[in-house]
């Protein structure tokens, strides 16, 4: 089993735990339905930047 050489200090603990955090997910709104989606997906609708990129099993 690992045993560390030396003691971690509480400032290079802090600094490793400083990524640790979790990012709150940005969400936008589709110009053209007004649905909210993730940054840089698709909308549940097959749009993306305002343009219909997928057809939905509906539109089939």
């Amino acid at each position: 089993m690992a045993v560390q050489q030396n003691k971690k200090s509480s400032s290079k603990r802090g600094m490793h735990r400083s990524h640790n955090s979790l990012n709150i997910s940005t969400i936008s709104t589709d110009l053209n339905t007004g649905e909210s989606h993730l940054r840089h997906h698709i909308s549940p609708k097959g749009f993306y930047r305002g343009k219909k990129i997928l057809k939905t099993k509906l539109e089939e």
